[in-house]
């Protein structure tokens, strides 16, 4: 028997063994669940576990993809419920100055007042999951290295090729368990969508930064969305002649709320997991990875907070970033503190010890060499952490290396161009080109490279790259030389600037004269070059990590533990209670919080400046049929023990019959480290409940059309 037939039969096995693992830990594949069909009834799911497998039946086919998060359909006329902070740049994208919608909020008059989102903003609508494994990995067998990443990436862009022909659909092929088995993920492409109410920001984020990761929280951390298509039916970009999307399936709100005890299930896209990766890689991100993190956030955090105090207009215009920013640092460090809290470098060492001397053979081997490649690759992490961000923290810098890189590779057959610079991606490209002036100020974007690039300086000679050092210079005063005068010498703050050079690129055509595209043009070769050395290094982890996987799911089989892949962006189910959190000596806290604390917490001062409506709706105390039965008051969130990490912010929550409760937008600072080590003493999720949201919308913030397009009581 191969390897790989070995491992298929292992991850059968791997499954009939679910049914006894804990109902709060695990992300499963919707192919899974009828698998574990009777560990979720026992939980107390009162639906058809059958249902769940299919992505194109209710509940899952109205769960969707959201910008970097997860959304949910909630009426028949494309109304998308989602997080506040999820839908933030759509948010931001439509304030200024002189109109904040970011502090005032946003009620739509009506449909024809709901505004249209930036322009690369999209929904995904998950159609088809299918393996396709044996297609990816047919060609890639006997390879090696580089070889073995060019097979299944041209594998990959043939199967997504296949699938889009058609038209209307964005396909992706997902890796689960490290390059043992492929997925090929189908999606509706939404691009037109709307805002249809934000609550103000102290609401939406009340409490900001303090609240962060923290319980007891009292955030209505919730968007209302609406998505549009042609007269046709089909995706269309924005135009004021489009109808609502009308969505596969919409869930519906329910009218009682949650109590101790009680079912709940998550539908979400949760980003990445890490809980399958080597106890090295666990030491590492302990030992260096999370504390240069860290470092390098506050960094940014500072310059950018700095710069707003200086103008008020850059600091709208950031106001996500930054916002993104100080969400990213306070994870990297909870991660921190997490993972040495539940010590887990020595508990993983010591179950890798023992899955080690359980593993024989060519599995073996192969761990062995896996281990050595990933010292190598550790090796550079510093140098591709602060090149990466430096390009993912700038606009006008961005630019310039994406429209260069887009001249370069729109000179090949498509199939064989680098992914996201296919024709299938020249909308999104366009799109984050035209919001550029939208999100940049030149003072901010020179301090903040200016930060990046003098930490890249004091790297070793052996993480120094010649084209950045020739560019910049290798010392601070040369760099800010450098900066200055390119940022004075660009034309590229101008869109049609920019959208001038994208249509020459577009076509592989040289680019006009500009101070960033000249940079550009000298600096891209050397992401090109880097890009080959991954891709190499890349190649050989595809191969060797199933052999990893083989090993740990044959150990898990020995404890009577079963296994689901490590999250990696694709649509996930999680189930688990309503369940209180006593994370110290001494302290306990109750599932639910109250608008007590709303009150309890407020300073008038920013971040706990809850708005004068809502104090006013507490004192009076006027909360209809959104009170809860037993607290005889308002409830705002509630927690859960559900499994999520980020990119379940805005997953809808569910009860047993299928209803609506929550909305996920949180964790606690105990359960940050759930990205790599699950921990059921402290794992608990962070939800919306959802009658704080009709009590907003009926007698704080009205919207009663609204209501009654979600068929929901007035009050």
């Amino acid at each position: 028997m191969s390897a790989r037939t070995t491992l298929s039969v292992s991850l059968a096995l791997g499954l009939a063994l679910a049914a006894d693992a804990r109902a709060d830990e695990g992300m499963w594949m919707p192919g899974q669940l009828p698998q574990i069909a009777a560990a979720l009834r026992q939980a107390g799911f009162a639906g058809d576990p059958a249902a769940l497998s299919d992505v194109t039946r209710p509940p899952l086919s109205a769960v969707v993809k959201v910008g970097g998060g997860t959304g949910a359909f909630v009426s028949p006329d494309g109304l998308l419920l989602t997080n506040h902070h999820v839908a933030f740049g759509v948010i931001q994208y439509n304030s200024n100055a002189k109109d904040n919608l970011i502090d005032g909020g946003f009620v739509a008059k009506d449909r024809a007042d709901e505004r249209a989102a930036n322009p690369d903003f999209r929904v995904l609508v998950t159609v088809g999951f299918d393996k396709v494994t044996d297609e990816v990995l047919k060609d890639a067998h006997g390879k090696t290295g580089r070889a073995y990443y060019d097979a299944v990436d041209a594998a990959t862009k043939r199967i997504v090729a296949d699938c889009e022909r058609a038209g209307q659909l964005r396909c992706s092929v997902a890796n689960m368990y490290y390059g043992s088995d492929f997925y090929r993920i189908s999606q509706l492409e939404l691009k037109d969508v709307r805002l249809v109410y934000a609550p103000p920001r102290a609401i939406g984020n009340y409490g900001d930064e303090i609240d962060n990761f923290m319980w007891p929280r009292h955030a209505g951390d919730f968007t209302l969305l609406r998505a549009y298509v042609g007269k046709d039916g089909k995706p269309a970009p924005y135009s004021p002649d489009n109808v609502p999307y009308q969505p596969p399936a919409h869930l519906q709100i329910a009218l009682d709320g949650p109590k101790t005890g009680d079912f709940a299930m998550l539908a979400g896209y949760p980003g990445i997991t890490y809980r399958h990766r080597t106890a090295d890689e666990f030491a590492r991100q302990v030992g260096h990875v999370l504390p240069t993190r860290v470092a390098v956030l506050d960094a940014l955090i500072d310059t950018i907070e700095a710069q707003g105090k200086r103008d008020a207009d850059a600091r709208t215009r950031y106001a996500s970033q930054l916002q993104s920013l100080k969400n990213n640092r306070k994870r990297a460090a909870g991660e921190l503190e997490g993972l040495r809290r539940s010590d887990a470098v020595t508990l993983r060492a010591q179950d890798e010890q023992a899955m080690l001397a359980a593993t024989h053979g060519a599995d073996a081997k192969a761990i062995g060499q896996l281990r050595a490649l990933l010292d190598a690759g550790a090796a550079m992490g510093d140098r591709d952490l602060l090149l990466g961000v430096a390009v993912g923290q700038s606009q006008l810098f961005d630019s310039a290396l994406t429209l260069e890189r887009l001249r370069i590779e729109s000179a090949k057959p498509d199939a064989q161009r680098e992914t996201g610079y296919q024709q299938r991606d020249l909308a999104l490209i366009e799109g984050r080109l035209k919001q550029v002036q939208r999100r940049y100020a030149p003072q901010v974007e020179k301090a903040l490279l200016s930060v990046l690039l003098t930490r890249y300086q004091q790297l070793p000679d052996a993480q120094r790259v010649p084209e950045f050092d020739a560019a910049f210079g290798r010392t601070p005063a040369q760099l800010a030389a450098a900066l200055d005068g390119l940022y004075a010498a660009t034309r590229l703050g101008d869109e049609a600037e920019r959208l001038s050079r994208f249509a020459a690129a577009r076509e592989g055509k040289p680019l006009a004269d500009d101070a960033l595209i000249a940079l550009a043009a000298k600096l891209v070769p050397a992401q090109i070059r880097l890009d080959e050395e991954r891709k190499a290094r890349e190649g050989e982890l595809l191969r060797l990590r199933p052999a990893y996987m083989h090993a740990l799911i044959a150990w898990r089989q020995q404890q009577g533990r079963a296994l689901y892949p490590d999250a990696n962006g694709t649509l996930r189910v999680s189930y688990g209670r309503v369940e209180p959190l006593a994370p110290r000596d001494a302290v306990a806290y109750a599932p639910v919080t109250t608008v007590a604390g709303i009150v309890e917490k407020n300073t008038g001062t920013y971040p706990f400046d809850a708005p004068g409506p809502l104090l006013d709706a507490i004192a009076k105390g006027d909360f209809g049929s959104t009170a809860d039965p037993v607290l005889k008051t308002q409830t705002v969130d509630f927690l859960t023990n559900l499994d999520t990490t980020g990119g379940n912010s805005g997953s809808p929550v569910l009860n047993a019959r299928g209803e609506l409760i929550g909305l996920n937008f949180d964790s606690n600072w105990e359960a940050v480290s759930a990205s790599w080590w699950y921990d059921p003493r402290y794992k608990r999720a962070i939800h919306v409940d959802m009658r704080y949201l009709r009590w907003l919308l009926a007698k704080v913030y009205p919207a009663p059309a609204l209501l009654r397009e979600m068929n929901l009581p007035a009050e």
